[in-house]
């Protein structure tokens, strides 16, 4: 029988494989590397990712979990689909609790957490003088996390937790918006967190969010191209065989 020693390191080399290809496959996936609805076929991410199937199917149903990938029994997985109604719920969402959060900030932030937020500020700032989008939309992303922390609310950290990957999403998808105006709206909502002004914090954070609706849906009716079907989508490719010598 096997030590417990050797179990427990096969387990947690397992875990960390399974971590390993989790982390790549949903940056590749946020970050547009993978489009919504492309097939993600197992054979080709294990060769790429030098991992086996089991910690690599792990890693799947963890992305599963977080939205970005749908698992059709016996036939494989493709990155989510993001279509227009998608869009439309997220907002949904976020326009309520986003702003129950940035409420919860401007009474509970602390000078340390007001430090933190401004250098996120900062740090989309540079990036968008560079013009930078990616890095424009990560620190965006980054900014909007942070005000969930400094909410101090376990409740709706755990109720905003599975939604981080697909907003972060939403902000690569969209991150031909006007970085300009986003920055100063953000400008906005860090004032009224720091004068601990709660009112016109989720003021500024409704504004905020909402003013990104109608361009986000607009642009998300030209990336969805339609509705996918997942069965038909996973029915496609087969791995290309070599052709003979």
């Amino acid at each position: 029988m096997p030590a417990v020693e050797e179990l427990t390191g096969s387990a947690n080399d397992r875990k960390s494989l399974r971590q390993h290809a989790y982390e790549e496959i949903r940056r590749q996936i946020v970050d547009l590397g993978l489009a919504p609805g492309s097939r993600l076929v197992e054979r080709d991410l294990a060769a790429e990712l030098d991992v086996s199937r089991i910690p690599l199917r792990e890693a799947l149903q963890l992305l599963q979990q977080d939205g970005l990938v749908v698992l059709v029994p016996r036939q494989g997985a493709i990155v989510s689909p993001f279509s227009e109604n998608d869009v439309r719920d997220l907002f949904d969402v976020r326009e309520s609790l986003e702003v129950l959060a940035a409420r919860l900030a401007a009474e509970r932030a602390d000078e340390e957490g007001l430090a933190r937020l401004s250098e996120q500020l900062e740090a989309a700032r540079t990036a968008t003088l560079k013009r930078d989008r990616p890095a424009i939309a990560a620190a965006n992303a980054k900014f909007h996390q942070m005000i969930v922390d400094l909410s101090a609310n376990p409740l709706l950290e755990s109720l905003l937790r599975p939604l981080e990957a697909r907003t972060q999403w939403l902000f690569h998808l969209t991150k031909d918006r006007d970085p300009g105006r986003q920055c100063h709206e953000h400008e906005e909502i860090l004032a009224a967190i720091a004068a601990h002004d709660a009112d016109r914090a989720a003021e500024s954070a409704f504004h905020h969010v909402h003013s990104g609706r109608e361009a986000s849906l607009a642009m998300a009716a030209e990336w969805s191209g339609g509705s996918i079907d997942p069965v038909e989508a996973t029915k496609g490719r087969r791995r290309a065989r070599s052709e003979p010598t």
